[in-house]
């Protein structure tokens, strides 16, 4: 039987659609309707950088105009019901994946154990049972209160003091939960203190781990290949992957289709069949134009974004300023379907501050475009707290 072929329209669209951005989204952004968006979009990066808003509070605001930061703080740190945990980087999980995450954790550990010896400064090994005991004797803890004879001083990324490796790794590893933060800083408590033991003490086999988070990542995106899945949570191996996409072809469970990229080239992905049936029965997207964080879940796979949007996008903080293309934190710019440009916008005390506006190659940018831009810079100005958007002179680049 020919392999269905998806166009490269409708395949945007279910891919725009898994990610919460084809409609325009309502609800009241906190609470089970913050848990439900969570939920849908598996995780929620978080990053420390705040030139407009940290990445974890767009992402979430860009699919809920009513959410405000201390909503995501509420389900960690007071309903339980989304913990803080590795995926490719840290991100917020809902609670439900947390018997999943064991597999990846008890994995992280065997890594950790490998590697960070010979890339990480040395004693770290030695602080882990005095780190855990402190945790268990004086309860929640910071990075800053374990090691205090120990020097803090850095020289580079990841240069950490042995006690603040030793409750990383421990906090990787799974012995170790954030249980709240206080502005930016973590939080860690023993495991057991933060995590309900309906979580907790569930422990899927092997084969039902693999199932799950190959049907949940397939399911979050709509159509992939298994190196793709596989790289969704970061948890399976692609070998796991491929095993499981055989299997799955072989018993009907998913099937294959052919996806047009943007330049024209048919890329083998798997999907479903009630996938398919979604996306031939998807609307028009939405016309309002979305400012993204570069680290919105649409967008983490960098490959996939230039394949599916012909949108090139590369962050640029450490890029030397004098080499940089656009600017040190640019954010992807979305409308309908389409990426149209990228825009370089900041929180400059009581304002934002627009600097420049680069429309993408073939994208007209008429007054409709940019009264829709500029209700997007009104929109997240509340986000932000701002009072005013100010614009640069020539910010209209292109």
């Amino acid at each position: 039987m020919a392999r269905m072929i998806l166009d490269n329209r409708r395949a945007r669209r279910l891919f725009l659609d898994r990610h919460l951005l084809l409609r325009s989204g309502s609800g009241a952004g906190k609470g089970a309707d913050l848990e439900g968006v969570l939920h849908e979009l598996g995780f929620v990066q978080v990053d420390s950088v705040n030139t407009l808003a940290r990445a974890h509070d767009l992402i979430l605001w860009s699919r809920r105009g009513r959410y405000r930061p201390e909503a995501l703080e509420q389900l960690v740190a007071h309903r339980r019901t989304a913990f803080e945990q590795w995926t490719h980087d840290a991100s917020v999980i809902p609670m439900s994946f947390f018997p999943m995450w064991r597999l990846k954790m008890a994995r992280a550990e065997t890594r950790m154990r490998e590697r960070w010896p010979a890339a990480r400064r040395a004693g770290w090994e030695a602080e882990i049972d005095t780190v855990l005991r402190q945790i268990a004797d004086h309860g929640p803890t910071c990075s800053s209160d374990v090691g205090p004879d120990e020097s803090k001083a850095s020289s580079g990324w990841w240069d950490w003091h042995p006690s603040k490796t030793a409750l990383e790794f421990l906090w990787r590893s799974g012995h170790l939960a954030v249980c709240h933060r206080q502005g930016f800083r973590k939080f860690y408590d023993l495991t057991e203190r933060v995590i309900p033991a309906e979580y907790r003490d569930r422990r899927p086999d092997h084969a039902e781990n693999v199932d799950w988070a190959m049907s949940a990542a397939l399911q979050r995106l709509g159509f992939a290949t298994s190196g793709e899945l596989a790289a969704f949570f970061d948890i399976l191996t692609r070998e796991e992957a491929k095993t499981w996409c055989a299997e799955g072809l072989a018993a009907g469970r998913i099937v294959e289709v052919g996806i047009t990229m943007a330049d024209g080239a048919v890329r083998r992905c798997i999907t479903t069949e009630p996938m398919l049936e979604l996306a031939a029965a998807l609307p028009e997207p939405s016309s309002r134009v979305r400012i993204l964080s570069p680290f919105d879940p649409a967008l983490r796979d960098r490959a996939r974004t230039e394949r599916l949007f012909g949108f090139h996008y590369r962050i640029e903080i450490f890029v030397p300023e004098a080499m940089r293309k656009y600017g040190y934190y640019v954010f992807p710019v979305l409308q309908g379907d389409r990426m149209i440009g990228r825009l370089d916008v900041r929180l400059a005390g009581n304002a934002l501050a627009v600097s420049s506006y680069w429309p993408e190659a073939g994208v007209q940018t008429g007054e409709r475009r940019i009264r829709g831009l500029k209700s997007e810079l009104d929109r997240v100005r509340v986000l932000t707290g701002a009072s005013t958007v100010e614009f640069a002179s020539e910010w209209m680049r292109g």
